[in-house]
């Protein structure tokens, strides 16, 4: 599996994103090339350029449910897109 993170910056952590409860989610994708595309849409979107981490697949499920850290497997049939940060939402 892969996983992004910060451009040279892999010891600072993966990147997540929040759901709508606004627990941080952890993506896992199957394919690197799904990967790399959802990293060039984060750049597009005027993001952190990535990096793309090969992990050990059951290696990262068993530390995310270690620390109780939600995470999504994003197979070849799934569709992601980031999400949008809208800039006038006030912040808690």
């Amino acid at each position: 599996m892969y996983i992004l993170t910060l451009k040279n910056q892999d010891q600072e952590g993966a990147y997540a994103v929040h759901n709508r409860y606004g627990d941080k989610v952890l993506f896992m994708f199957q394919q690197e090339d799904d990967a790399e595309r959802y990293a060039m849409q984060l750049e597009d979107d005027d993001n952190s350029p990535m990096d793309i981490i090969e992990v050990d697949d059951a290696l990262a499920i068993i530390t995310c449910k270690r620390y109780n850290y939600k995470y999504a497997v994003i197979t070849p049939n799934d569709i992601v897109i980031p999400p949008k940060v809208n800039d006038n939402l006030p912040e808690d």
